[in-house]
């Protein structure tokens, strides 16, 4: 963020509350969404401490239950497929739907030279 803009609103009469609320965090907010969808990420596609610690197979998280597909049925394309399709599709929504966060971090908080 850079410094014009924090003292333009220090002389404005702001506050560094009305700064942090008004002009930091929503400059943040796209850091914010990526570190989200990351976060997501990890933990949706997480292999190992799932495979470690359950034991039912109804429980298994979709990439332990996939590896455990493609252990048992080994020439089934067609259901390795559908269940990549499936464990894929939830994570490209939610990065298509805060997609917009990315350009609007890009565009704000420029200051005219």
């Amino acid at each position: 963020i850079p410094d014009d803009l924090l003292e333009a609103a220090r002389i404005d009469g702001a506050s560094e509350f009305r700064i942090f609320g008004s002009i930091v965090l929503p400059a943040l907010k796209p850091i914010i969404v990526t570190l989200a969808v990351f976060t997501l990420l990890g933990t949706w596609n997480d292999f190992m401490w799932p495979l470690i610690v359950l034991t039912d197979k109804d429980l298994y998280t979709l990439p332990v239950a996939l590896a455990a597909l493609s252990r048992e049925h080994v020439q089934d394309d067609e259901l390795m497929m559908a269940g990549s399709v499936v464990t894929i599709v939830p994570v490209l929504l939610v990065f298509l739907s805060l997609q917009r966060y990315y350009l609007q971090g890009l565009l704000a908080g420029s200051v005219k030279g």
